[in-house]
């Protein structure tokens, strides 16, 4: 009798133990799986991983702000490259910047009309390709066009139609660019522009988002719903990290703009 006592007196601790255990939603192999927990095929390690992040999303959901989802790119790789999705998002970003600096600009400078597009007969190409650029003083470019003078007339009107409220003369094959004053009016129609370019920036961003999500749903019947659900939000949080910061190079463009 003494010794059966002293066997069952460890019980209530292991149970507890257990208990504790249970109540941490300690991971379990999934059903009919042949290998250990710890030395588990790699599609079980990744459907517990996701299992967790789906539960902590939820549960963090039930009035809490929600925790970023931040799923590792080696478990979905088979899936989707995620690494590949940001990159896409951040060159639409740079693309955007690019924009700002080159073109939207208060002080007109040679180099603000190098990338003007000029459409020719034998297809287009950026102004400094078909014509010299230079400033002759702070009011006034010249564009010489003496290797392409058939393309004079074109160039003029690339250089009119850019947006950076200029009004090119014509002269033989030479270009004059006369330098406005920068008005209040002019400043304006900068941040306006720099509006446009943002907005075509974001629906880029949107066909980016677009395109990831279709590849993921394409896996819909291969693999769980949970998993699809987490990757959705993935790169739905990625677009709109990437917005906010279009948001914020605009904020800046604007104020520096409108001074």
């Amino acid at each position: 009798m003494a010794l059966a006592l002293r066997c069952l007196r460890p019980l209530p601790a292991l149970l507890h133990r257990s208990s504790f255990a249970m109540s941490r939603g300690l991971p379990q192999a999934p059903r009919g799986c042949p290998a250990p927990l710890l030395e588990g095929c790699r599609q079980c390690a990744q459907q517990m991983l996701l299992s967790r992040q789906l539960a902590t999303k939820k549960a963090k959901g039930k009035g809490q702000s929600q925790a970023k989802v931040n799923i590792s790119a080696a478990l979905v790789e088979d899936i989707i490259n995620l690494e590949e999705t940001s990159e896409d998002m951040q060159a639409v970003i740079e693309a955007l910047k690019e924009d700002f600096s080159r073109n939207l600009s208060v002080r007109t400078s040679p180099g603000a009309l190098d990338h003007i597009t000029v459409l020719t007969k034998d297809g287009k190409f950026p102004l400094n390709q078909l014509g010299q650029i230079s400033q002759k003083s702070p009011q006034l470019m010249i564009v010489n066009m003496a290797s392409f003078p058939e393309s004079t007339a074109a160039a003029a009107k690339a250089i009119r139609e850019s947006g950076m409220n200029l009004n090119p003369e014509v002269d033989g094959t030479m270009i004059r660019v006369p330098i406005p004053k920068v008005t209040r009016e002019h400043r304006e129609s900068l941040a306006k522009l720099a509006k446009q370019s943002t907005n075509k920036s974001k629906e880029a961003l949107r066909k980016v988002r677009s395109k990831s999500i279709t590849q993921v749903k394409k896996f819909k019947n291969k693999v769980s719903e949970d998993t699809i659900w987490l990757l959705e939000k993935q790169i739905q949080q990625m677009a709109d990290e990437a917005a906010t910061e279009m948001d914020k190079l605009l904020a800046a463009k604007t104020k520096e703009l409108l001074g």
